[in-house]
């Protein structure tokens, strides 16, 4: 259930772009997740999952994803953590943005992250760390999640289990039998919850 928190009355304002690459679509449920609570806020968002289609002789280009990112207010990269950091595909659009990045197109923009992986640790953190690395190179604005993690506050609903802070974690342990991608619950409550909270700080910059 998403919280009520960060809801506002009236029309949507701002927007968020939220550009990932998922393997094999765990990934993509945080995405989905975390726009939910964005919506929820009142607040425009755009989905935009990196496909190998896109990426050609090693290069990535899709000029419609570009063209939405330029024009979000909040940018919240996403990846699932592969063998210690980003994802290839992910990598090969975060190489492509070296023009955006000389241009300083996105700069004082808003930024996040979040990362997916089967292992409780699995260094997903360093994929959060390349992800505000990025953002710090483009002169983005960092958003943690802010929000402390359960066993802290002694809840039961598991936000924030995996004590992440500086971007959102989820966690699947692999299972090749599973047909479906899954979620935790826990998990998917975070990724909503720091939809709404990064749609909270695009109000207030708006």
């Amino acid at each position: 259930m998403v919280s009520p928190h960060y809801h506002f009355e009236g029309s949507m304002m701002g927007s968020v772009a939220i550009i990932y690459f998922s393997g094999t679509g765990n990934t993509h449920l945080m995405a989905e997740a975390i726009a939910s609570g964005v919506r929820h806020a009142d607040t425009r968002v755009d989905l935009l999952r990196i496909e190998g289609i896109q990426i050609k002789d090693g290069r990535w280009f899709d000029e419609k994803f570009m063209e939405s990112l330029q024009m979000a207010d909040a940018i919240l990269f996403g990846s699932p953590t592969y063998m210690g950091g980003a994802a290839a595909q992910f990598k090969a659009f975060a190489d492509f943005t070296s023009e955006t990045w000389f241009a300083e197109s996105w700069k004082d923009k808003l930024a996040g992250g979040f990362t997916h992986g089967a292992a409780l640790s699995g260094d997903k953190l360093n994929t959060l760390i390349y992800f505000s690395i990025l953002a710090a190179q483009h002169g983005m604005v960092w958003v943690n999640p802010g929000e402390i993690d359960c066993t802290a506050r002694g809840t039961i609903d598991e936000t924030n289990r995996l004590g992440s802070y500086l971007g959102v974690m989820g966690q699947t342990y692999l299972d090749f039998e599973r047909k479906e991608p899954e979620l935790h619950p826990g998990d998917r409550l975070s990724c909503e919850h720091f939809g709404q909270h990064i749609a909270k700080w695009v109000h207030r910059i708006k």
